[in-house]
């Protein structure tokens, strides 16, 4: 009977071990992807809210370092190699930290990846620290909010804010090397299968205010091996007329592009001819 009593006692406290209330997390894990200039961009962290609680010097501590949101270290990953504010990091997944104080948060991107939040923390394991200013904007961010903005070619910052807190520093990828690299290879040495390819060479050349000349010469091509004209195409036929101050040309071509729009149903490419004929006078 004694046998009997404490296997049943084993066996219950077995069960009240594994029996759990689900219920939502106090600061739910996200993911925030991207891909800025040719590297993709993952961070994972928790996302605590503030819950009428001070944020500024308390939740958010100052002068101590921070885990960047609640639960485990907030990681962070390149595909590729970046520049964060100017600072190189090599491709990988780090830990995020921060350290704040009123006017200023140090950025710190650690290799040690299995400290829960800053508990063990060292220094030493540190790949790169630097300092951004701290605003405090006027809107309020109940849950601590870790996003991109203002994307160019090649770079977009990463911002983290919470209640009237908020920082940010700028990822850089490296972007016309590889571009004109694809285009020797693709374009300059070889002959494309898919017309497209001289599109879109012609296309980065426009962007990024190279040879127009040379450009002209890709999209007339594409325009050549393609079965039918594609109002996308010939669109950047006429800007690369008028940059050359071919303004008749470009007025025809422009003319040609907002009728095959017109066809096609794409009213954007109807008023961004419109406005170039309207420039071209």
């Amino acid at each position: 009977m004694k046998k009997i009593t404490l296997m049943l006692i084993a066996l219950f406290v077995t069960v009240g071990a594994m029996a759990q209330i689900k219920m939502p997390p106090a600061s739910p894990t996200f993911e925030l992807k991207g891909t800025i200039g040719m590297a993709e961009v993952k961070v994972v962290y928790s996302r605590p809210s503030a819950r009428g609680r001070a944020v500024a010097g308390n939740l958010i501590p100052y002068n101590e370092v921070w885990r960047t949101g609640a639960n485990a270290s907030t990681q962070i990953t390149f595909s590729d190699d970046v520049k964060l504010n100017g600072n190189p990091v090599e491709a990988g997944t780090y830990a995020l930290y921060t350290q704040f104080t009123e006017e200023t948060a140090t950025i710190i991107l650690s290799s040690k990846l299995d400290w829960w939040g800053a508990i063990g923390y060292e220094p030493s394991h540190d790949v790169l620290r630097f300092d951004v200013p701290v605003k405090h904007p006027s809107s309020h961010y109940e849950t601590f909010t870790i996003s991109f903005s203002d994307f160019t070619a090649n770079s977009a910052n990463l911002n983290m804010k919470w209640e009237h807190t908020k920082a940010m520093f700028k990822i850089e990828s490296e972007v016309d090397s590889k571009v004109m690299a694809d285009i020797k290879a693709q374009v300059i040495d070889a002959t494309p299968e898919n017309p497209g390819v001289y599109f879109q060479a012609a296309g980065y050349y426009y962007d990024t205010d190279r040879d127009a000349k040379q450009a002209l010469e890709w999209v007339n091509k594409a325009i050549a091996a393609s079965p039918q004209k594609q109002y996308w195409v010939v669109h950047l036929q006429a800007k690369l007329l008028a940059r050359l101050g071919k303004n008749a040309e470009a007025k025809k071509a422009a003319t040609e592009s907002m009728n095959l729009a017109k066809e096609g149903g794409n009213p954007d490419y109807v008023r961004l001819n419109e406005k170039l004929i309207a420039d071209l006078k």
